[in-house]
């Protein structure tokens, strides 16, 4: 594989509870497009349950980025790829983001989020009966894809896996934390790299709105919304997905 125009390759930030297989579908389509998985490791442990844990999880990822990389981020991804930018500007020189938000949970003045309740739910779910809440929350990804039904195995698949007996992993406790809390809606200002946003138009998890918000509010970002796709177009559609990325890399063109 050759990097984009002399480049470094992408670097992939995947979403919560699953491993750089799920990225494996969208770097096939991309060909020749060098692709790196960035965070393979979880969130470092003990990082509270505020925005700290979302900058600290980003300072200790930094280091390893080559200076102007293209990172694209999914879901739990995005939101880590977005403090990577904002944070550490000399590593990023781009970002392509898939079903992302600056915030996941809904609140009075962001409606669109996914309600508290049900990541609550989530977070308290997943402690107890770790193997149930993770397929629910996997299941939940699914809705609103014209693929969902071939959809669930290849997520389930690409997860991390969870034995019916096993304990919850303190790792992944940290990133629904940080799912629950992270807010980056003050800081976009500073966020000045291009931006392309692909976003499912059924994305049941994380609303279409919160892309269009972040379209209207990033200084430089753009967006391209996926049809009859839900929160996971990176194996629903990634041939759509890549080509969205490709055109973008190598002839700078909107959508």
């Amino acid at each position: 594989m050759v990097s984009v125009a002399g480049k470094s390759p992408l670097a992939l930030l995947h979403g919560w509870a699953m491993t750089p297989a799920v990225w494996m579908p969208l770097r096939a389509a991309l060909g020749d497009i060098a692709c790196v998985a960035a965070n393979d490791d979880p969130p470092p442990q003990g990082l509270g349950t505020d925005d700290a844990a979302l900058s600290a999880w980003a300072d200790s990822l930094a280091p390893s980025l080559p200076p102007a990389s293209t990172v694209v981020g999914w879901s739990l991804g995005a939101l880590l790829a977005l403090e990577l930018a904002r944070a550490h500007p000399a590593r990023v020189a781009r970002l392509i983001l898939i079903a992302a938000t600056p915030r996941f949970v809904a609140a009075a003045n962001w409606p669109h989020g996914l309600d508290a309740a049900t990541l609550a739910a989530f977070v308290n779910g997943y402690a107890r009966r770790p193997a149930i809440t993770l397929r629910r929350f996997l299941a939940l990804q699914t809705l609103g894809d014209a693929a969902a039904r071939r959809l669930l195995p290849a997520l389930e698949a690409a997860s991390v896996t969870h034995e019916k007996t096993a304990p919850p992993r303190p790792a992944l406790i940290n990133g629904l934390n940080i799912l629950a809390t992270a807010d980056l809606r003050p800081h976009l200002a500073a966020i000045t790299q291009p931006v392309h946003l692909l976003h499912g138009d059924g994305d049941a998890l994380m609303p279409l709105a919160a892309a269009h918000w972040l379209a209207h509010t990033l200084p430089d970002a753009r967006l391209t919304v996926l049809d009859k796709r839900g929160h996971a177009p990176l194996l629903s559609c990634p041939a759509e997905c890549a080509a969205a990325i490709r055109a973008t890399l190598t002839l700078g063109v909107r959508p």
